[in-house]
C-alpha cells in the first residue's frame, strides 16, 4: 500500500536523551522533517498520532548525574522540562511529549519482556562482563573506554568507537578502563537474557531487504544491508544497572531492561497515555486490525546513528511479540556540522535551541527555514551563521516578505484593503495562475517522498512567482492610467498570498499564522491549495505587518564570538585536564617482549568504503608488510609515503575490513584527539630497534 493510501498515521520522532539540551543537529536530524510531514498530513485531513518523549534510562543518564553530583531523577526532571519547553516554543507539534520514567511506560516495557520470556524467545546465558571492584558494580557499555581494536584510537566506548564508527562489545576493547574508578575492570560472571537476532535474520532479510528495497532511503538500506551481511548475533536485553526499568523476574533482582528494548516501546506508551488523555483507542495506531486496509502507517523519523535500532532490533521485538504493526518507512537523516566542524556536546560546539530562542525571540521560523533548506537528507551538511543570515535576508525578507508586504500595502492604499475583481485576464495572468496550480502537487510529491529540501524550494518558488509577477506588472505605475488593470493584478497577487498561507503551514507555521491574520484567511485544507479564488471579491484584509526582519551583522558576530569563546574555554579546559592515569605496571620482561622497529612507508591508500582507514605497505627492515591504521582523518595517503615511522612488528596480525594488518604504527595523540607519528629525530635505517 502506498503511504498516501493510509487513512491513519503513527509518526514517531527519536526520543532525545534527557541528559542535556537540544541543539540544531537534533532538529535537522529528526524533528523538523517529522513536523513538516505531520503538519502536511493534517492538512490532508489524515488521522495522525505524532508522539515523542524523553528517553530517561540508560548509562548516559547516570554518567551525567555523576558528573553533576546529583541524582538521575534530578537530571531527567531538569532536562525533560527544558527539552519539552524548547519543543513547544519552537513549534514542533507533538500530540504528546511523554517520558520513559512514567509508570505506564515501565508497565508496558515489562509486559513486552514477559511476553517474549513466556514464549521462550530469549536465550538465557551466563557470560563474563566487566565489573568495577572499587565501585562494586557491573559496567554498562558506556562505562568502559579503551583502545578501539579497529582503528586503534583511544577513548572508544564499550558499544562503539566514535572515531571510526565501529560497533563494539566491551570485551573487544584493548586496555579497557572503568570510567567510574579510572582503573581496569575485571571480568565477572553474570546472567542475562538475550534476543536471538540471528534467529530472525531470514525474516528480517525478507521484510527489510526484499520488501523495502525501493522504499527506504539509500543510506538506510545500505546500513541495514551491511548489518545483515555481517550476520546478526544474539543481543542482551538486560543490564546490570541501578537505573532503568526493572526486569520483571524474581531471579533478575537488581537487573534492568536494556535501554534499546525499553526506549522504542516509549513510542507505544506515549501513544497509550495520549489516548487515555483524549479518549482515543491507542491500539488502532499500533496493532494490526481485522482488515489490513485499516492498519495505521507507522513511520520513524530518526538520525543515522539510530538506524540499526529502528530497522532491525525494534522490528524484531515487535515481530517476536506479535500483533503489532511494523514501520512502513524509517527516513533517517545524516549529520549536520557547524562552522566547518562536527557538532559536539562535550566541546560545547553547538547552537543550543534554548539559547537560540533567547537570542532570536520570535524567529523560530527563520531557523526552521534555514535548517530545512540544508537538511542532511542524503549526506552530511553544514550550518554556518553567515549562510543563516544570507538565507533569511535574501530569501525570506527580500522575496517572501517583500511580496506579502507590497501586495497588502498596495491593496490598502488603493482599495481600502478590499479584494477587487479580476477582469480581462492577459496571457501573463493565465500563465501565472497555471503555474500556481502546479506547485501544490509538486510540493506534495516531494514531502511524500521525504525530500523536504526540495519541497521547501518549491514552496519558495511560489513566493518568487508572486514577487516577480508584481514587479513585472508595476501596479504602482499602472494606477495612474489603468485602475481596472491594477484591480486584476492585486487580485491575482492576493490569491497567490492566500495560497502561500496554506502552503507555508508545514514549513513555517508561525509565519503562516501571522499571514493568515493579515489576510483574514484561516483555511487548513490542502485540497484548496492552487485555487485562484481563495479570497472572494469584497473580502476585507487586515493591516499589513512585516513577516520577517533582517538579521544584522552584529547578531551574527555575537554568535560567532560565542562559538569562539566556547572553543577557547574548551581548549583551556583540555590543557588543564589531568593527564590520563598511568596503566598498571608491567614487568621488564613484558616490555622486552615488544619488538618496536623503525620503518618506512612505501605505499599508502585509503581503504574503500571507510572514512578513517589507510592501508600501507611498510619496509620494516625485516620485510615489507601491510598495516591498516585509522589515521585518514589526519593524513592524506600521498603525504605520508616516504615517511619514517615506529612499528610494533610482533603484534598478532588482525583482519580489518578484509585486509590482514600485520603490526601497529605508534602514534602520539593530544588532548583534542589529533595524531602525530612517533619517530626518531633523525633518519635511521629501516629495522633499527627502538628500546
Amino acid at each position: 500500500m502506498e503511504t498516501t493510501d493510509y487513512k491513519r498515521f503513527t509518526i514517531t520522532a527519536a526520543l532525545p536523551y534527557a541528559n542535556g539540551p537540544l541543539h540544531i543537529g537534533h532538529l535537522a536530524g529528526a524533528y523538523i522533517p517529522a513536523d513538516i510531514f505531520v503538519r502536511y498530513l493534517r492538512l490532508k485531513q489524515k488521522d495522525v498520532a505524532f508522539v515523542c518523549g524523553s528517553d530517561e534510562h540508560g548509562a548516559a543518564i547516570t554518567i551525567k548525574a555523576k558528573k553533576e553530583g546529583i541524582s538521575p531523577q534530578q537530571i531527567i526532571d531538569k532536562y525533560h522540562t527544558q527539552i519539552k519547553e524548547s519543543f513547544e516554543e519552537f513549534g514542533i507539534s507533538f500530540d504528546i511529549y511523554h517520558r520513559t520514567s512514567a509508570k505506564i511506560h515501565h508497565e508496558l516495557s515489562q509486559e513486552f519482556f514477559l511476553n517474549l520470556y513466556r514464549k521462550g524467545e530469549f536465550i538465557e546465558k551466563y557470560s563474563e562482563q566487566y565489573y568495577d571492584e572499587e565501585y562494586h558494580q557491573f559496567l554498562a557499555d558506556r562505562y568502559i573506554t579503551g583502545t578501539c581494536p579497529n582503528c586503534h584510537s583511544e577513548g572508544a566506548f564499550g558499544d562503539q568507537c566514535e572515531k571510526c564508527g565501529t560497533s563494539l562489545s566491551p570485551t573487544d576493547l584493548i586496555n579497557p578502563i572503568s570510567t567510574l574508578s579510572g582503573k581496569p575492570p575485571v571480568l565477572k560472571e553474570t546472567k542475562h537474557w538475550y534476543l536471538p537476532l540471528d534467529k530472525y535474520q531470514p525474516w528480517l532479510e525478507q521484510w527489510l531487504l526484499e520488501g523495502k528495497k525501493d522504499i527506504l532511503k539509500p543510506n538506510v538500506y545500505g546500513q541495514c544491508s551491511s548489518w545483515l551481511k555481517a550476520g546478526l548475533q544474539p543481543r542482551s536485553m538486560t543490564r546490570d544497572l541501578d537505573w532503568g526499568v526493572d526486569v520483571p523476574l524474581e531471579e533478575a533482582e537488581g537487573k534492568k531492561l536494556y535501554v534499546w528494548l525499553d526506549a522504542p516501546i516509549g513510542y507505544i506508551s506515549a501513544t497509550k497515555q495520549w489516548a487515555q488523555d483524549t479518549g482515543n483507542d491507542w491500539e488502532k495506531y499500533w496493532k494490526k486490525q481485522a482488515n489490513d486496509a485499516d492498519d495505521s502507517c507507522l513511520i520513524h523519523f530518526i538520525g543515522k546513528d539510530n538506524i540499526v535500532f529502528h530497522c532491525i532490533i525494534f522490528p524484531a521485538i515487535l515481530h517476536a511479540h506479535g500483533g503489532y504493526i511494523l514501520p512502513q518507512n524509517i527516513p533517517a537523516n545524516e549529520f549536520l556540522n557547524l562552522e566547518g566542524d562536527k557538532l559536539s556536546t562535550s566541546r560545547n560546539h553547538a547552537v543550543w535551541l534554548h539559547e537560540y530562542l533567547g537570542d532570536f525571540p520570535g524567529k523560530q521560523d527563520e531557523l526552521r527555514y534555514v535548517l530545512t533548506s540544508i537538511l542532511p537528507e542524503t549526506s552530511d551538511s553544514e550550518f554556518t551563521w553567515k549562510d543563516f543570515q544570507a538565507r533569511v535576508n535574501n530569501e525570506l525578507v527580500a522575496i517572501f516578505g517583500n511580496f506579502i508586504n507590497r501586495v497588502l500595502v498596495l491593496s490598502h492604499k488603493y482599495f481600502d484593503g478590499k479584494v477587487m475583481p479580476a477582469t480581462s485576464l492577459t496571457d501573463k495572468d493565465r500563465l501565472v495562475l497555471s503555474e500556481l496550480q502546479r506547485y501544490p502537487q509538486a510540493i506534495s510529491s516531494s514531502i511524500e517522498h521525504y525530500r523536504f529540501r526540495e519541497a521547501l524550494s518549491q514552496f519558495m518558488n511560489v513566493a518568487r512567482l508572486g514577487n516577480k509577477y508584481l514587479a513585472d506588472e508595476e501596479p504602482w505605475k499602472l494606477i495612474k492610467t489603468d485602475e481596472e488593470r491594477v484591480k486584476t493584478v492585486l487580485n491575482i497577487s492576493l490569491q497567490i498570498a492566500a495560497n502561500l498561507t496554506l502552503l507555508a503551514q508545514p514549513f513555517l507555521p508561525h509565519t503562516a499564522l501571522k499571514l493568515a491574520e493579515m489576510l483574514g484567511f484561516y483555511e487548513k485544507d490542502w485540497a484548496l491549495a492552487g485555487q485562484e479564488a481563495l479570497l472572494p471579491v469584497g473580502h476585507q484584509l487586515n493591516n499589513a505587518q512585516l513577516l520577517f526582519e533582517k538579521i544584522t551583522d552584529e547578531q551574527i558576530e555575537s554568535q560567532l564570538q560565542k562559538l569562539q569563546a566556547a572553543k577557547a574555554s574548551n581548549s583551556l579546559a583540555s590543557q588543564k585536564k589531568a593527564v590520563t592515569p598511568a596503566k598498571e605496571n608491567i614487568s621488564f620482561d613484558q616490555f622486552s617482549a615488544m619488538d618496536i622497529r623503525t620503518g618506512k612507508i612505501l605505499t599508502a591508500e585509503k581503504v574503500a568504503k571507510t572514512k578513517k582507514l589507510i592501508k600501507m605497505t611498510i619496509d620494516t627492515g625485516i620485510d615489507q608488510r601491510t598495516i591498516v591504521s585509522g589515521i585518514a582523518e589526519f593524513f592524506n595517503p600521498e603525504e605520508i609515503v616516504g615517511k619514517q615511522v615506529s612499528v610494533l612488528v610482533n603484534l598478532e596480525p588482525r583482519e580489518i575490513k578484509g585486509i590482514l594488518s600485520q603490526g601497529m604504527i605508534l602514534m602520539a595523540e593530544d588532548s583534542e584527539g589529533r595524531l602525530q607519528f612517533v619517530r626518531p629525530a633523525e633518519e635511521m635505517a629501516a629495522g633499527s630497534t627502538i628500546r
